[in-house]
Parts: structure tokens; C-alpha cells; sequence
């Protein structure tokens, strides 16, 4: 195993008090890395708001830290999290990407992207048992029951993915492309992607994606 699948980085900075006090809080009791790595993920899967707004590329803002600060934050912060608390706790962790075409959002946010592909969706890849895990702690339990999506669980020894279907069985996620496993996160081809596939202006930062899931969800 890769001595930097351990290491910290600028983006998974779990040296940060902040960080260092959520493991003390949500890593478990027993020593047992699965243990630990399931209640890290459902710390961070329902304690972290999902906000695909809230998309700040740079290492300062991706940091674990910073997610913790704000509460929220979308896919791929929410998965450096994750990382970050793994590898503190001694457990190899990675950052996996893939694109992704999602048949459900918010009118805003396909008004602005202008596309149902999500590049760089990001995951978590935890190295348990012998073996790459794959988990996705995007989706808070609050917002599946608000947009009828299945909760995305993970034990710590199957992967824990999009389900391609709603529970109305509507179309939900679809894989469209692997990006694989990175150290850290590679915020310069993300934002080379993002410039050539999106048309973003500010004002998606600056509205409240909770409230509009609601409105459209009534």
C-alpha cells in the first residue's frame, strides 16, 4: 500500500482541529477499521448537506476543513472529507471520479449548466479488507426522502453507488465514465472540464438549493 494513501494533503488536511474533533466524534468506539470507516461515512453522509451550489475550486475551499465550517457542500468536497478522516484514522483512502448523467435536479441548476452530465462526480475509494471499497456520501438522508431517491448505504464491504433508478422507478443516475482513483484532488483538470462543458454565472452560488429542492418537491 502507497504511503500516500495515507498522507495528508492541502484539500484532505485532517491535522485541522476541526477535523481532528469530528473523528473523536463519529469514528466509533471499537478498533476496527470497517467500524470505523461505516460511521465516518454516515457522519459525513447525513452530518454535511448536500449543495451542488456550492462549488468553490480551490484547495482552500475543497478542504475538509472548510466543508466542515459550512455544513454543506457538494460531491466531491463531501468525499475529501471522507477521505480525510480514513486516512487519519490509519485507514488508505482515495479520491475516485467518474461523470455522470443525472435525470433529477433542480430547474436552476440545468438552466445553468445547460446538460444533464455531472463531470468529476466524486467518491470516496477506502481501501477495507484487502481490498478498493467504493463510497458515496453525497446524498443527506433529508434530501432521498425530499427528491424520493433510494439512501445510498454502505457497509465497508460492497460499494456503495448511485442507484440508476428513483423508488418511483424514474431514471436517476447513470455512469457515463470513469475517471479513477486519485491521491488528491485534481483541481486543475476539473476546472479545465467545467469551463469547456458549463456556462455558470454567480448567481448559482448565491441562491439556496435546499429551498428550491422544496418548492419542486411540494
Amino acid at each position: 500500500m502507497k504511503e500516500n494513501h495515507l498522507q495528508p494533503t492541502p484539500t484532505l488536511n485532517f491535522h485541522h482541529l476541526s477535523v481532528r474533533e469530528f473523528i473523536k466524534t463519529h469514528a466509533g468506539d471499537k478498533d476496527d477499521p470497517v467500524n470505523q470507516a461505516v460511521s465516518l461515512y454516515y457522519a459525513v453522509r447525513d452530518g454535511i448537506r448536500y449543495d451542488p451550489y456550492a462549488i468553490d475550486l480551490t484547495a482552500e475551499g475543497l478542504c475538509a476543513s472548510t466543508t466542515l465550517k459550512n455544513g454543506r457542500g457538494w460531491c466531491v468536497a463531501k468525499a475529501i472529507l471522507l477521505a480525510a478522516c480514513c486516512r487519519s484514522m490509519g485507514i488508505p483512502a482515495r479520491l475516485g471520479f467518474a461523470d455522470v448523467r443525472n435525470h433529477l435536479s433542480t430547474e436552476r441548476l440545468r438552466a445553468q449548466m445547460r446538460t444533464d452530465i455531472f463531470y468529476w462526480h466524486g467518491y470516496t475509494a477506502i481501501y477495507l479488507n484487502n481490498r478498493w471499497v467504493k463510497a458515496t456520501p453525497a446524498f443527506n438522508i433529508e434530501l432521498c426522502r425530499k427528491f424520493n431517491f433510494h439512501p445510498l448505504d454502505f457497509d465497508g464491504t460492497a460499494d456503495s453507488l448511485y442507484h440508476p433508478f428513483d423508488l418511483s422507478g424514474n431514471r436517476h443516475m447513470e455512469y457515463v465514465n470513469d475517471r479513477g482513483l486519485f491521491d488528491d484532488v485534481p483541481i486543475d483538470a476539473i476546472i479545465s472540464t467545467f469551463r469547456k462543458a458549463y456556462v455558470v454565472d454567480d448567481s448559482l452560488e448565491k441562491a439556496d438549493f435546499e429551498a428550491d429542492v422544496t418548492s419542486e418537491t411540494r
